[in-house]
């Protein structure tokens, strides 16, 4: 079992930035992809960035110059840099881990972002 524990969401103004992180506690040993996704009320859920064990990232377009994804497997954590918000990135934000045991969620923080 992997445990994941999402912060650093909030409330910012259009053209602010934010930092998220997520920390993942268990069974670790087996993670290999990490990734964020976002919802928004009334959306589905959308993959946001993924990084995978070599570091490799991938981004939505819409957040792509905007967003770094980075992870510091030492801390089994997962960053998520958000510059140059705009309102419609708010959303709810998750955390999620590819495992050999599974895939695991975290519980989610808000982001919003005020016009």
């Amino acid at each position: 079992q992997v445990r994941l524990v999402e912060s650093g969401g909030g409330l910012v103004q259009a053209g602010g930035s934010l930092r998220l992180s997520c920390v993942a506690s268990g069974d670790t040993m087996c993670i290999s992809a990490m990734g964020w996704y976002r919802q928004a009320q009334g959306k589905e859920r959308e993959s946001v960035a993924t990084v995978t064990s070599g570091d490799s990232t991938d981004y939505a377009d819409s957040v792509k110059g905007r967003f770094t994804i980075s992870r510091d497997n030492s801390k089994n954590t997962v960053y998520l840099q958000m510059n140059s918000l705009k309102p419609e990135d708010t959303a709810v934000y998750y955390c999620k881990v590819n495992s050999m045991r599974g895939v695991y969620w975290g519980q989610g923080t808000q982001v919003t972002v005020s016009s």
